[in-house]
């Protein structure tokens, strides 16, 4: 009884074809493949050796007869592009030796894959998690193939695809594209390299959003890179997390989860491409209370959180106000003293209980009197009262507070929404706000560490002041 051994051969340059499988085709009695894999392998096969090329898409003809030629004591080499085990020969030659109950030895040799050669050239775009699709459905239905497709983006995988496009064809990466777009960035890295290793070669390297299935054929690998790749020089890299972990050193334990969990949430945003400083406010809110309903409910204005941030580092925002004490607790001791900044709450200032009486006020309405009195311009964060927001927005329009910025974040069911409607006419005045009836004293402390800390948000590095 003969052998089949099943070779790839690599995507086209001899250069990249494997010394094991050069061996292996200088002692086979007879190779089966292909016809148009063979110019690649010609110079190596020996005087006597029985060539079987056929065209494409006659893969079992080719099966059968290597198992015909082997089943009468001969060494076939069966030749496959790439790697045979991948979208090749190895598979149905395994799968056919069982059909047959063949006793025929089979040893499969590795290749050099399409994807492997195209990633070398486009730089190091597969240096993490990975996974290939292939956009051809003769054998797989379209509804699996975008099973796949989908997972392979939400996922966050960097994703080679194969057999992209044909003359039959024409859609199918038009549809990935859309796809990948519904949970990636346009600014993603994409690469395609054509005819890669042949003398025909070309490379491309371009974005998600530009990118234009226009300029690929059947003889082409794209790959498409993950939310940490990254153009440099024309190459893609996909960082494997080395400089990270550098820059983590030092790092205590409880940032280190606060650091961890930020990058879990930012990888699971449905919206990526974001402006930082809302995403640093976005970050902090799903953190704070692992609501991811927070995509759609925080407002931020245009650059609010920076320019919050530019205030207090350059000492023109001196003071937060907050409605109710446990604001003020959840601010981070450590970067007020950092800044320089004071966390106030009124509501145990004893003057608070005799203005409410004489009023007929609520505490915290009479605790934003008291702090509009004596700082008129600080940054006021509601996380529970509604009536002391009121308070405030009919202070502003008296033109007596001048707040520098509004985080309005009160929880409940009584004149919420309407105290968060009408904080946004203040165009002149930054503001963040949870949307709806959702908030809480938590949040709108986590907003104001979000602030205090947006230096740190380039860096996506929060919690140096825990």
């Amino acid at each position: 009884m003969g052998k089949i051994i099943v070779a790839g051969i690599g995507p086209g340059s001899k250069e990249d074809i494997t010394p094991a499988v050069l061996d292996a085709v200088r002692a086979a009695d007879a190779i089966v493949g292909y016809k148009y894999y063979f110019q690649f392998i010609q110079e190596y096969v020996q005087d006597g050796c029985e060539c079987i090329d056929t065209g494409m898409k006659r893969e079992r003809e080719r099966a059968e007869q290597a198992f015909e030629l082997a089943e009468q004591g001969k060494t076939v080499v069966v030749i496959s592009s790439g790697d045979a085990g991948i979208y090749g020969m190895t598979p149905l030659i395994y799968e056919m030796k069982r059909e047959r109950s063949s006793d025929v030895e089979i040893e499969s040799l590795p290749g050099i894959s399409a994807f492997q050669k195209a990633a070398s050239l486009l730089g190091a775009p597969i240096g993490h998690d990975l996974c290939i699709i292939s956009l051809s459905d003769l054998m797989t239905p379209w509804e699996v193939i975008e099973r796949r497709i989908k997972a392979a983006a939400v996922g966050d995988f960097v994703t080679a695809v194969y057999n992209p496009k044909s003359n039959g064809r024409y859609w199918q990466l038009y549809r990935l594209v859309e796809l990948f777009l519904q949970q990636r960035s346009d600014d993603t890295p994409v690469g395609y390299v054509r005819q890669a290793g042949r003398d025909e070669q070309e490379i491309r390297v371009t974005t998600l959003g530009e990118f234009d299935p226009e300029e690929v054929d059947m003889f082409t690998v794209i790959l498409i890179g993950n939310s940490q790749s990254y153009i440099s020089n024309g190459h893609i890299i996909t960082p494997r997390g080395y400089y990270r972990e550098q820059q983590d050193q030092g790092v205590k334990p409880g940032q280190q989860i606060m650091i961890e969990s930020f990058r879990t949430i930012e990888s699971e945003l449905r919206y990526k491409d974001i402006p930082l400083d809302h995403k640093w406010a976005l970050l902090h809110a799903i953190h704070t209370t692992a609501d991811f309903e927070m995509e759609r409910i925080l407002y931020t204005d245009k650059g609010a959180v920076e320019t919050l941030y530019n205030k207090v580092a350059s000492g023109k925002l001196k003071t937060i106000v907050t409605d109710v004490t446990m604001v003020t607790s959840g601010i981070r001791k450590g970067a007020l003293a950092r800044l320089g900044v004071e966390a106030k709450c009124y509501l145990s200032d004893p003057r608070v209980a005799e203005m409410a009486a004489a009023q007929g006020i609520t505490r915290t309405q009479a605790g934003i009197c008291l702090a509009v009195e004596e700082h008129p311009d600080a940054l006021f964060a509601f996380g529970n009262a509604p009536t002391a927001l009121m308070e405030l927005c009919d202070l502003i329009r008296k033109g007596k507070a001048h707040p520098t910025g509004i985080i309005a974040a009160p929880v409940g069911f009584v004149h919420v929404r309407e105290s968060k409607h009408m904080v946004k006419p203040f165009k002149d005045i930054p503001k963040i706000i949870v949307e709806g009836r959702k908030g809480g004293s938590n949040l709108a402390a986590t907003l104001c560490n979000a602030i205090l800390t947006f230096d740190d948000a380039e860096q996506l590095k929060p919690g140096r002041d825990l």
